[in-house]
């Protein structure tokens, strides 16, 4: 049998002392080496292996720290849901458990320095409810439903989704402001040359002669105009044809007068713009595109209630989707084709689209030319 033999008494010995908890001061963390007595920790000290580690911490001994503290804080609670998930134990005795392992994160590694100091961090960040007794103190895991996450997430994503499509529509608007202002008075284009410009400056003086007649006015009656569709009552939750058929000759008198295109088509997801439906819930809300009982005006199925409510398309505005979601074009020459939304440029105030055809087709159109499509 050889001298560094398997089943020599002296390898025997050394496994035999090997086992278990040794020394924490002849412990090396960076290296996690456990060495035996001091000689060993000295040689361990004076090695390149560990020389070289000391180089690695001292390039960022905060960020080293840190990292070994979220280890340690991570182990600790996953030892502590698999042991005990509901009962109320002493903070003392888990940690015992903890460090059974010879191999775990010493707490000497990690910016807590007691074991006070790591339970009451686990009190303030929720994951325990701590309570101190005389004996010490004791923790109880605190369960979470994974569907408060879930419902958690969802509230995130959509005040973010929310908040991004405020700050568009803010900068769209702010362009519109000035490209108003560049743009020149139409007054001073239709101004008419052979008017005087002394003619404003003051009002002439009336003159009358003696033999004078009395003056006498006409007075004319003339028909109120037609007011927009979007000043007059909603229908809300509730289809009503003979308001509609009253307002229909209403509302194409004003889009006549003001030249306006109709954009909306069944199946578009719109939003509600309109203030006069906010005391009713839809202000800012999305909802379906159902059926259009006339050009301009469109019923709308609304996503978070399902009520019905009949909009004027001048109340609602179109909305855009993530990058490789379904679109549909309202405007233009490509009305009413599919397409697939590549990407938005928002210093533009524009989205590139692809229609698919024979061939793929990619244009950059409005924010108000393209529209998303129901996926149900």
């Amino acid at each position: 049998m050889g001298k560094n033999d398997f089943l020599t008494p002296k390898a025997i010995a050394n496994r035999i002392k090997s086992k278990g908890l040794q020394k924490l001061r002849w412990y090396c963390q960076m290296c996690g080496k456990q060495c035996r007595d001091e000689n060993g920790f000295k040689c361990h000290l004076s090695s390149e292996s560990h020389k070289r580690q000391m180089m690695v911490f001292g390039e960022n001994p905060d960020r080293v720290v840190q990292g070994y503290s979220e280890e340690f804080e991570n182990t600790f609670m996953e030892h502590l849901r698999r042991s005990h998930p509901y009962s109320r134990v002493s903070a003392k005795n888990v940690y015992n458990e903890y460090i059974a392992d010879r191999h775990h994160i010493h707490m000497n590694s990690t910016h807590w320095l007691t074991l006070t100091d790591f339970v009451q961090h686990l009190g303030q960040k929720g994951l325990c409810k701590v309570d101190q007794t005389p004996k010490g103190w004791f923790i109880v895991l605190v369960q979470k439903d994974p569907r408060d996450d879930l419902i958690t997430d969802k509230r995130t994503k959509r005040h973010r989704a929310e908040r991004e499509e405020e700050e568009r529509n803010q900068a769209l608007i702010n362009e519109q402001v000035e490209r108003a202002h560049k743009r020149p008075r139409l007054d001073e284009e239709d101004a008419d040359p052979s008017v005087p410009e002394e003619a404003d400056e003051g009002a002439a003086e009336l003159q009358r002669g003696e033999d004078a007649q009395p003056l006498a006015f006409s007075m004319q009656s003339h028909p109120a105009p037609d007011r927009p569709l979007a000043d007059a009552e909603r229908r809300v939750k509730q289809h009503d044809p003979g308001f509609m058929a009253d307002d229909s000759s209403r509302q194409g008198s004003f889009y006549q007068q003001h030249q306006a295109r109709p954009w909306l088509l069944p199946g578009l997801v719109v939003k509600v713009v309109s203030k006069a439906l906010q005391e009713h819930g839809y202000y800012k809300k999305k909802g379906v595109v159902t059926q259009l009982p006339s050009k301009y005006i469109g019923t709308i199925c609304m996503q978070d209630s399902g009520d019905l409510i009949q909009v004027d398309q001048a109340e609602l505005e179109t909305v855009l989707p993530q990058p490789g979601s379904k679109v549909k074009v309202v405007k233009g020459q490509h009305r009413g084709q599919l397409a697939e939304m590549l990407k938005v440029d928002v210093s533009k105030f524009q989205a590139q689209v692809a229609i698919k055809g024979k061939e793929v087709l990619t244009l950059w159109l409005e924010y108000e030319d393209v529209c998303k499509v129901d996926s149900k």
